[in-house]
């Protein structure tokens, strides 16, 4: 059969090998080429900014966040609108020409950084995709930190939103994307790579947590309502708090009310959206239900980045997006040019329709991220001591369609009623609503967050190596058993990797990137990537 793209950057891609014909996401052929299009476009123009700063010229904020933006539309699950990205094509290689103007050596930049564009975009994107790297280990280690900056730049993105920016993380981003092109670097120089990439990714998670507490105050523990009211119904979905934020101002005084689903969830936790008499609970559970959540949700529903399922026709007509995320035939809402967004048009029409049908009801506690964990250090440190806790499970990441996903479900309900749960991600949705009971007051599973808010994770087991007097993170009572899905999960994993952190489960299963001989190298040290034990 005719290979019509390829595409393995995410868990659920074809046979564990890769997408051929379509994507599983729902991504088609032109798309992806696009998309592998944007990418190559990007690792072009980050060629140019790192010899420009290797000359000791400034880059512009604008240039960053482009290139930060352009991956995070590559993201699974985040843009489908083949028009939008190429547009951004178009955007990159006009910032890439005028910087060219200042390069005095072209001679030493790579063909990306030169493409003219004039040439078919089709045959072009079908030479510089994933397997234009002949090499399976090179391909493999490329790809691994390729997905890694994606992930990171998804985090950038959102910390750039509330005025928040790290120029020498961007630096490096573009350096890396950069040194993918580089046929002269060794595995072992991009292994190396990979690991400074999770290096960057606790830096950039660090930036994100900064900015969303320095905006809208540190997580509390929090009862979040999953039934609904009577009133008609707005369902936020996303990442982007700085949206959320938006339509909550917005929607003030207008009788209706603004939902979370999936990944915004933890919105709840923090104090300054508590203030919102119509933010009013979280509807449904992770992103690939939405399908069937969706349609009973009556209301509008506003996607803020990636985590789109191809929406039924019957409810195509109430799905928007903003920012980096689009779909076609669904109403993009971008921002002005004071950096605000204009949400009055969903508003008016969630005021037409029917409030949401009610799924469930009930609450879930979380905001256990490590401001709120630090103020329960004593308490656990006494669990610790006194046996009441023996082991921290980490289960945080991704959550995701396939079967075999129950198996964190399973874990969770069988793991001894000594056991704590760290989580944050939607990774949650298999455990979260499960009766764990709590221990000494302290609830069994404690959510800190969105993906991004592993961080805080990171955070908490180094607080407690320091409370033991421990000299190795692993020695603490601590395992990780993590699920992933997409590239925000990858930089997850590079930065664990990064900190030292030995042993980690990943599944349910390993990525279909990394090659066997990769696989191997990393098996042969301790920090030992496999997946889980189904």
């Amino acid at each position: 059969m005719e290979q019509k793209m390829f595409c393995f950057q995410c868990q659920e891609t074809a046979g564990c090998t890769g997408c051929t014909i379509t994507g599983v996401c729902g991504k088609t052929p032109d798309v992806a080429a696009m998309q592998d299009l944007l990418v190559y476009a990007s690792k072009g123009l980050s060629a140019v900014t790192t010899q420009l700063r290797k000359g000791g010229k400034e880059i512009s904020p604008s240039t960053d966040r482009l290139i930060t933006t352009n991956l995070f539309m590559t993201i699974t699950n985040a843009n489908f609108d083949k028009e939008q990205i190429i547009d951004q094509i178009r955007k990159t290689l006009e910032a890439r020409d005028r910087l060219l103007l200042e390069v005095e050596d072209i001679t030493a930049l790579p063909q990306a950084a030169l493409w003219t564009g004039t040439d078919s975009w089709e045959e072009k994107a079908a030479r510089i995709g994933v397997l234009s790297t002949k090499d399976e280990d090179i391909r493999s280690l490329r790809e691994l930190i390729t997905y890694g900056l994606k992930g990171l730049s998804a985090y950038l993105k959102h910390a750039s939103a509330l005025h928040h920016d790290d120029p020498d993380v961007d630096a490096f981003v573009q350096k890396a994307l950069a040194s993918t092109l580089d046929d002269q670097l060794s595995v072992e120089d991009l292994i190396s790579l990979a690991l400074e990439t999770g290096k960057y990714g606790v830096a950039g998670m660090a930036l994100l947590d900064r900015a969303n507490t320095e905006s809208f105050g540190n997580p509390e523990i929090t009862a979040v309502n999953i039934g609904v009211r009577s009133n008609p119904g707005i369902l936020i979905s996303g990442h982007d708090l700085h949206d959320l934020e938006m339509l909550l101002e917005q929607s003030q005084g207008t009788g209706v009310d603004v939902y979370t689903h999936s990944e915004m969830l933890p919105a709840h936790y923090y104090p300054a959206f508590k203030k919102y008499p119509n933010f009013v609970g979280n509807y449904g559970n992770a992103w690939w239900k939405q399908k069937e959540e969706f349609e009973k949700f009556n209301g509008p529903i506003l996607m803020t980045t990636n985590c789109i399922v191809p929406p039924a026709v019957s409810y195509q007509d109430r799905l928007y997006t903003t920012g980096a995320a689009s779909y076609p035939g669904c109403v993009h809402i971008d921002k002005e040019s004071d950096g605000n967004k204009d949400f009055s048009l969903i508003i008016e029409h969630a005021k037409k329709c029917e409030a949401p049908a009610e799924i469930e009801t009930g609450e879930i506690i979380g905001g256990f991220a490590h401001a709120q964990v630090f103020a329960l250090a004593d308490q656990i440190v006494d669990a610790v001591q006194s046996g009441a806790i023996r082991k921290f499970v980490v289960m945080a990441g991704c959550d995701g369609r396939m079967k075999s996903r129950d198996y964190y479900t399973e874990f969770a309900k069988t793991l001894p009623e000594d056991t704590v749960i760290l989580t944050a991600g939607c990774a949650k949705y298999k455990y979260n609503k499960l009766s764990l009971g709590q221990i000494g007051g302290i609830p069994r599973v404690l959510d800190a967050g969105q993906c991004n808010d592993s961080y805080s994770l990171v955070l908490i087991a180094l607080k407690l190596k320091e409370i033991f007097r421990l000299d190795d993170i692993n020695d603490l009572p601590i395992v990780y058993n993590i699920a992933w899905y997409e590239q925000k999960a990858v930089i997850v994993l590079l930065s664990l990797l990064y900190l030292g952190i030995h042993n980690i489960h990943l599944g349910p299963t390993l990525p279909a990137f990394l090659s066997p001989n990769v696989k191997s190298k990393r098996e042969k040290e301790p920090r030992i990537v496999k997946g889980p034990c189904l």
